[in-house]
C-alpha cells in the first residue's frame, strides 16, 4: 500500500527552541492527514531527499507550511518558500553511522559522546547534523544520557558545540535511519563506537580526523576553525596508503598549559621509556594522573600532545557515557577498555568527566569496579589520566598513593595567555588592520580556549556575512564587537546577572561614590600588577547600604560594565536551604565559580538575609553556618585572587561585625538620597533617550521632589512618557503637562525616619 504524501511550502524557522535538532513542524491537520503523530519520522523530499522527525505546530499555523531550520533546509536543497513533498517513513534503526566534521571537534568528542549527540535523530547519507541533542521529543528512557550528552559536550567543546556542524559519510540505511543506542557510529578514517559486547568490528584506538584541516567539509569551516592547534599524522607506524589520518595537538599550539605538558611529559617519559633506571634505584612510578581545570580549557589537547610526544597512543573513555549504563554493562564496558589498552605498546587511558564513574557523594559498584580497574592498568604500566571541571566531585578515594597520586591544574588564563592563544587561534585567519587582540583579550575575562575558538568563529561568521561577494574577505575589529554580544564564557554559563550596557558615567550625581567604588571594585580587579608591585593586598569586598531605591543595584550593574569584569549575582536569600549542609555548599559553589571565571564581580544583594548576626537565629543554625562558610570563603586559606565581593543592604545595623572587619567587607559605602543637584543628574540620565518638549524645566522638577529616590525619579519619567503615549501613540516629545500628569501619580518612596537613621549610622562609622 503507497504511503499517502502531501506537498507543503517550506517556512523558516530559525529562532526556534528545537532548531537544528532534525524536527518539523506541521498543521494538527496535516498530521491527521498523514496518519502521523509527534516524533513519528517522516521522508522529506525537495532538491534532495532527507528525513526529519515530526512534531505538532501551533494550532494557529497554517496547514500549508512546513515549519524547518535552516538544517533541514539545506540538506532539501531548497530555500524558504520552496516545495517540499512530505511522507510517513517507516522506523528503522540505524545499523552503522559514520560522521565527519572539523579537525578540532574530531579530536576531542569521542564516538561515544557523538552517539549520545545523535539519538534520536533521523540521518540520511550527504546530510548536515548537529550536535545539539535532540530532547525536543525524546524517549523516556533516553532523557538521562541525552542531559548527560548536553553537559559533557559544553565541557569538552565549549561554546562552539552548539554551532558546530558535521556531515554524515555514510548510513545503513543510507536514508532515514534511526541512530539508537546500538547503533555503531564514529568519525570518518577514525574510531567507533564500541558494539553491546566490546569493540565493533573493525574499531580503531584512535580518534581520526579527515585528510585536511578543514576536516574535509566543502570549502572548510568558517574563519576560525582551520586555526586549530596540532599537525596531521598516519596512525599506523609503517604510514601505509590504508593508514588513517590522526589529528595531535602540538604542545607548541597551547599557550598557558607548558609548564603542565612539561610536567606530564617528564612523568610518562620516565614511565614508558626509562624503567631500568627506576630499577637500579629500587623504586617505581605511578602514572596516575588526575587532570582538573575549567571546562574547555585543553586538559583532553593537553594529554594528546604529550602521548604524541612520547610516542604513546591514547584510549579515551567518556565517562557519564559508561555510569549511565547498567552496573553489569558498565562493569563489562571497563573490563573490554582494559583488554583494549594493555594490547601493546605505551597507552594512555583518557577518562573524561571522571566525577560521573567516581563521584564524592555516593560511590555506587561501578565505582568499585572503576577502581580496581585503575589499579590493574596502573600496575601493567599504563597511564591513567582523569580529567575533571569539579576535582571536589570526585572520589577521595582515587587519591590514593597508589592511584591518582600526581594531581595537575590547568588554570584560567589571564589576560596575557588569553592574547597567546587568540593569536594562534588566528593564525590562518585574514585579519583587519584594525584588529587588536589584544584589546580583545582584555574584553574576554573567564574565556578559556574554547570559548576563544568560539569567539574567533563567530566573528568569521559575521565577516562572511558582510563580505559574500569580496574575493579576499577579512576579519575586522567590529565583528569581533558582534561576536563578543553573543559568545559567553562557559564559566559564566549559569550567572545570574545580564550585564547591561551602562557604565558608571549613566550614573547621576553620586560622585563620592563612584570614586570609592573605582578604588575599591575596579583598580583590584584591573590593575593587580600594581598592588603586587606595591606589597599590598587589594580590598576583598565592599558593602553598599542606603535606603531602597537610591541605586545600589544600579552602581554594581554600571561597575560590571565599567569594569569588563565577569559577573556573579545572587540574592541572599537564595543561598539558604532546607537541607542540612545544602546552604553551605551552595555558598562555597558560588566562590568557585568566582575563582574559576576570575576577574569576577560578586554582588550579594540582600545580604542581611544571608549573614545575619550568629547566635540569634531561630532556624536551626542554618544562618550560622552560611556566615560561617561566608567568612572562610572571604578570607580563609584558598587565595581569593581577582575577585571583590558587594554586598547591598538598606539594614547594616543586622550583618554579623565579623562579616565587616578588614579583610571581608572591610569598605562601607554610604549611598544617600539624592538631593536637588543628584536629583537633576538623575532626571537627565533617565530622560536621555526621550524626546522632553522645551517646557520642560528639569532642574525646577527636581526642586519640586523632595524625599523622591533615584528609582522614583526614573519611575516619574517613565510614567510621563507613558502619559503622552496616552494622549496619543503618535506623540513625538514628552511636555510639562504630561510631567504634570505623572507627578500626581508617582509619589515619594522614602520613609524619612529610616533616612535619618542611616544617615546617622554613616557618621558613625565613616573612615
Amino acid at each position: 500500500m503507497a504511503q499517502p504524501d502531501l506537498t507543503l511550502t517550506a517556512s523558516l524557522r530559525p529562532a526556534a527552541l528545537d532548531a537544528r535538532r532534525g524536527i518539523v513542524r506541521l498543521h494538527p491537520e496535516v498530521l491527521t492527514a498523514l496518519a502521523l503523530r509527534p516524533g513519528d519520522p517522516v521522508r522529506l523530499a525537495g532538491r534532495r531527499t532527507t528525513a526529519g522527525i515530526a512534531a505538532r505546530a501551533e494550532p494557529t499555523a497554517s496547514p500549508a507550511l512546513l515549519y524547518a531550520d535552516d538544517l533541514i533546509l539545506g540538506n532539501l536543497g531548497v530555500r524558504d518558500g520552496g516545495q517540499v513533498t512530505v511522507s510517513p517513513l517507516p522506523v528503522t534503526a540505524a545499523r552503522r553511522v559514520t560522521v565527519t566534521g572539523p579537525a578540532e571537534i574530531v579530536a576531542v568528542v569521542s564516538p561515544e559522546m557523538l552517539r549520545l549527540a545523535l539519538l534520536g535523530k533521523v540521518v540520511t547519507a550527504g546530510d548536515d547534523v548537529s550536535l545539539l541533542p535532540q530532547d525536543v521529543l525524546p524517549d523516556a528512557s533516553a532523557r538521562t544520557l541525552v542531559e548527560a550528552a548536553r553537559r559533557s559536550l559544553s565541557n569538552t567543546v565549549g561554546y562552539a558545540w552548539t554551532s558546530t556542524l558535521l556531515t554524515v559519510v555514510a548510513a545503513e540505511p543510507e536514508t532515514g535511519s534511526l541512530v539508537t543506542m546500538d547503533t555503531v557510529v564514529g568519525w570518518e578514517h577514525g574510531q567507533v563506537t564500541h558494539g553491546p559486547t566490546g569493540p565493533a568490528p573493525g574499531a580503531s584506538a584512535r580518534i581520526g580526523g579527515r585528510g585536511g584541516p578543514t576536516g574535509g567539509r566543502p570549502g572548510g569551516p568558517v574563519a576560525g576553525a582551520t586555526a586549530g592547534p596540532g599537525r596531521y599524522a598516519p596512525t599506523e607506524p609503517d604510514g601505509g596508503p590504508d593508514a588513517a589520518a590522526e589529528w595531535t595537538p602540538s604542545v607548541d599550539d597551547l599557550p598557558g598549559l607548558r609548564a603542565q605538558a612539561e610536567q606530564l611529559t617528564e612523568l610518562l617519559d620516565l614511565g614508558f621509556h626509562h624503567r631500568e633506571v627506576l630499577g637500579r634505584l629500587g623504586t617505581t612510578v605511578s602514572l596516575g594522573v588526575l587532570l582538573s581545570g575549567p571546562a574547555g580549557s585543553g586538559k583532553s589537547a593537553l594529554v594528546r600532545a604529550v602521548a604524541a610526544g612520547v610516542r604513546a597512543r591514547v584510549r579515551p573513555v567518556w565517562a557519564p557515557e559508561v555510569a549511565a549504563l547498567s552496573n553489569q554493562a558498565a562493569a563489562e564496558r571497563l573490563r573490554a577498555v582494559v583488554a583494549e589498552v594493555t594490547a601493546d605498546g605505551p597507552a594512555v587511558l583518557l577518562v573524561t568527566d571522571v566525577e560521573a564513574l567516581a563521584p564524592a557523594d555516593e560511590p555506587g559498584p561501578v565505582a568499585t569496579v572503576f577502581r580496581q580497574m585503575l589499579t590493574d592498568l596502573l600496575r601493567s604500566g599504563v597511564a591513567v589520566v582523569c580529567t575533571t571541571g569539579r576535582p571536589e566531585a570526585v572520589d577521595p578515594a582515587l587519591r590514593a598513593p597508589d592511584l591518582l597520586s600526581l594531581r595537575i591544574t590547568v588554570p584560567l588564563p589571564d589576560a596575557a595567555l588569553r592574547r597567546e592563544q587568540l593569536a594562534v587561534l588566528t593564525r590562518q585567519v585574514p585579519l583587519a588592520d584594525d584588529v587588536r587582540l589584544d584589546e580583545v583579550a582584555g574584553r574576554t575575562p573567564g574565556f578559556v580556549a574554547a570559548d576563544l575558538a568560539a569567539l574567533v568563529r563567530e566573528a568569521g561568521v559575521r565577516a562572511a556575512l558582510r563580505q559574500k561577494t569580496e574575493a579576499t574577505p577579512t576579519v575586522a575589529m567590529a565583528d569581533f564587537t558582534a561576536a563578543l554580544e553573543v559568545v559567553r564564557p562557559t564559566t559564566m554559563a549559569s550567572s545570574t546577572l545580564e550585564v547591561a550596557k551602562v557604565t558608571l558615567d549613566d550614573v547621576g550625581d553620586l560622585v563620592e561614590v563612584k570614586q570609592t567604588l573605582t578604588e575599591s571594585v575596579l583598580w583590584p580587579l584591573t590593575y593587580p600588577d600594581t598592588f603586587a608591585r606595591l606589597g599590598v593586598q587589594p580590598p576583598r569586598g565592599v558593602l553598599l547600604y542606603g535606603p531602597p531605591g537610591c541605586g545600589k543595584t544600579f552602581l554594581v550593574t554600571a561597575l560590571a560594565g565599567t569594569g569588563r569584569a565577569n559577573v556573579l549575582s545572587v540574592k541572599g536569600a537564595e543561598l539558604l536551604s532546607k537541607w542540612v549542609g545544602e546552604s553551605e555548599r551552595a555558598v562555597r559553589e558560588l566562590f568557585r565559580r568566582a575563582r574559576e571565571a576570575a576577574p569576577t564581580l560578586v554582588f550579594l544583594d540582600e545580604v542581611d538575609a544571608l549573614a545575619p548576626t550568629r547566635g540569634q537565629a531561630t532556624d536551626g543554625g542554618t544562618t550560622d553556618r552560611v556566615v560561617a562558610a561566608l567568612l572562610t570563603e572571604l578570607d580563609g586559606v584558598e587565595s581569593l585572587r581577582n575577585v571583590v565581593v558587594i554586598g547591598a543592604t538598606n539594614r547594616p545595623d543586622l550583618i554579623d561585625p565579623a562579616l565587616l572587619r578588614p579583610g571581608r567587607l572591610e569598605r562601607l559605602v554610604y549611598v544617600p538620597p539624592p538631593d536637588a543637584e543628584a536629583r537633576t543628574e538623575i532626571l537627565k540620565a533617565a530622560s536621555r533617550n526621550v524626546p522632553l518638549a522645551d517646557d520642560v524645566e528639569l532642574p525646577a522638577l527636581a526642586e519640586e521632589l523632595d524625599g523622591f529616590s533615584a528609582a522614583d525619579c526614573a519611575a516619574l519619567v517613565r510614567e510621563s512618557a507613558l502619559a503622552a503615549m496616552r494622549e496619543s501613540l503618535t506623540a513625538a516629545t514628552v511636555t510639562a503637562e504630561h510631567v504634570a500628569t505623572a507627578r500626581r501619580r508617582v509619589r515619594p518612596s522614602l520613609d524619612p525616619d529610616q533616612v535619618a537613621w542611616l544617615a546617622a549610622y554613616a557618621e558613625k562609622h565613616a573612615p
